[in-house]
């Protein structure tokens, strides 16, 4: 007997019982994007290799260690998109999208690292992407956190969410800074991890992100950046603080929040959970100003933000409205050839007068009592009845699963419009 071939380690199956809840996220996260505006497109897993380098920043985390990168036939490499922004900008950019435009677009699928698996943190991924392109003022980095905010109030999660912000400056405010956080740590060089050490030299504003509970002391010690932020970036950011405030939304200004991308500039937030252990960072987005530019476009503005669908999820796994939705509203039980051949016309019937109607109907025969066993186990709320004495009179039999009422038996022809009543209750 051959050996079983599982799937790749930090790569999941999302099977039937559990894609109720992924599809009824998904359709929510549709209606919200729809209700302010912004338009789905939809992008390659595979992009050229250096649009990475590019963009994210070749001394990063995920370019440096995580990147999921292979040469094709031709010899051109290429990488599984790490994450969205910077496809999301090449394809903006190769089809004229953001000439003498704005744009407000939305994306969602898989995201690929070559992590260390754990709970919250997989090497395949789902994110929900949203980017707007081409508005320089703070009302829309407001709108992009009020838009993440509705999606956590619709879902009943917002309660276990909380909005950490901070700005980044512009790159030569950060450049700034960096000169004084670098002469900082130099000064406490005995008490820096490796990882804190290799940082300093290649990416220094990361060491303020550091989970290391040795070092929040020193961390706690640094030079804020938002004391080096210059005019213009300081009234941005108290602009978005204004706007957050007028509309009564809770958050926490974090110094320390940087983000782990180098295109990023000035804004930059991030919705956290303590529900979820170490990985409580749900959603994360911010401004990128300066990454069309790099990118090859004229100068532009950008901002956005990605949410993690798998940690989402996570967060619902108490909801037992979101199974109730994907189970049959009726199952159809069918015994004896003539009624099993009645069956097909039936619920084609049914399912042409009630389009939202779900039913499922027996298929492989069974006995009553086997056929009544299924029909509990699909979840159904009602099960409609075929035997030959129902064929000869021209009848169907009505049960509830769920509840006490007793069944009833109802003309063929009654059939829709009883279901419909039912529906309603």
């Amino acid at each position: 007997m051959s050996e079983k071939i599982q799937a790749i380690r930090g790569m999941h199956d999302i099977l039937p019982t559990q894609t109720p809840r992924w599809q009824y996220v998904e359709n929510l996260l549709r209606r919200v994007m729809g209700a302010y505006g912004y338009q789905e497109i939809r992008l390659p897993i595979v992009e050229k290799t250096d649009l990475f380098k590019r963009s994210i920043g070749e001394v990063t985390d995920i370019v440096e260690k995580e990147m999921y990168t292979f040469e094709d036939r031709n010899g051109d490499s290429l990488t599984l998109r790490p994450e969205g922004t910077a496809g999301c900008l090449r394809a903006c950019l190769e089809h004229g999208l953001l000439y003498h435009q704005t744009q407000r677009l939305w994306y969602m699928g898989q995201m690929f690292r070559h992590e260390r698996p754990q709970k919250g943190r997989y090497r395949q991924f789902h994110q929900l992407g949203v980017e707007a392109y081409g508005m320089v003022g703070p009302d829309i980095d407001a709108e992009l956190i009020l838009l993440s905010y509705r999606l956590w109030r619709d879902l009943g999660i917002d309660r276990t969410l909380r909005l950490e912000i901070n700005s980044l400056g512009t790159s030569e405010e950060r450049s700034r800074y960096r000169e004084r956080l670098v002469v900082y740590f130099k000064e406490h060089l005995d008490a820096l991890d490796e990882e804190s050490l290799r940082r300093l030299e290649t990416n220094p504003l990361r060491i303020l992100d550091s989970k290391n509970p040795d070092l929040r002391a020193i961390i706690a010690g640094a030079p804020s950046l938002i004391e080096a932020l210059q005019e213009e970036s300081r009234a941005h950011f108290e602009g978005l603080l204004s706007r957050l405030d007028r509309l009564g939304l809770p958050y926490v200004v974090n110094p320390r929040l940087v983000r782990g991308l180098d295109y990023y500039s000035r804004t930059v937030f991030e919705w956290v959970t303590d529900a979820l252990g170490a990985q409580g960072t749900v959603c994360a987005g911010g401004r990128y100003d300066g990454l069309v530019e790099q990118l090859g476009g004229k100068e532009s503005t950008a901002v956005g933000f990605a949410l993690g669908m798998e940690r989402l999820i996570e967060l619902l796994l108490n909801s037992e409205a979101l199974d109730a939705a994907a189970d049959p509203d009726v199952y159809l039980i069918a015994v004896g050839d003539e009624a099993e051949a009645l069956a097909l016309i039936l619920a084609e019937g049914l399912r042409d007068e009630l389009p939202t109607l779900r039913l499922q109907m027996n298929c492989g025969g069974g006995s009553f009592k086997s056929q009544f066993k299924r029909a509990d186990k699909s979840g159904a709320r009602w099960a409609l009845i075929l035997g030959e004495s129902e064929v000869l009179e021209g009848t169907i039999g009505v049960k509830s699963l769920r509840g006490e009422s007793e069944q009833a038996v109802l003309a063929v022809g009654d059939v829709s419009s009883h279901l419909t009543s039912l529906l309603q209750r």
